[in-house]
């Protein structure tokens, strides 16, 4: 049984910054992409970021790039993604998902496992 767990989250001002990390038991998770997703309250859910299994590559939603990063050790868990400049409509919860490939994708339907998600609240 795959488990993936994010850590992290929490109440930041606005400007602020957070790292959220996504870790794994069950399964190596070492080759998979992982990518973030986040729901705002009274929204459906969102892709964030995602990173390729070996960590080469890189896709961003246009209203986090320049301020969110994903980053992962080459081929390892956990991957992590670093908020900064957050801002109020940041505010969601945050959630990684991991799927039986190396390539990255921004359809959460591709994704086979999700963590719990992580709360994220920014304060202005």
């Amino acid at each position: 049984q795959v488990q993936l767990v994010e850590s992290g989250g929490g109440l930041v001002q606005a400007g602020g910054s957070v790292r959220l990390s996504c870790a794994a038991s069950g399964r190596t998770l070492s080759e998979d992409a992982v990518g973030w997703f986040r729901q705002a309250p009274g929204k459906g859910r969102e892709f964030v970021a995602t990173i390729s299994g070996y960590g080469s590559t890189t896709q961003y939603v246009d209203s986090v790039k320049g301020r969110f990063t994903i980053s992962r050790d080459a081929g390892k868990i956990p991957v992590y993604l670093d908020m900064n400049g957050l801002k109020s409509e940041n505010t969601a919860v945050y959630y990684c998902a991991s799927r039986r490939s190396w390539v990255r994708s921004i359809h959460q339907e591709s994704y086979s496992y999700w963590g719990q998600g992580t709360q994220v609240t920014v304060s202005s």
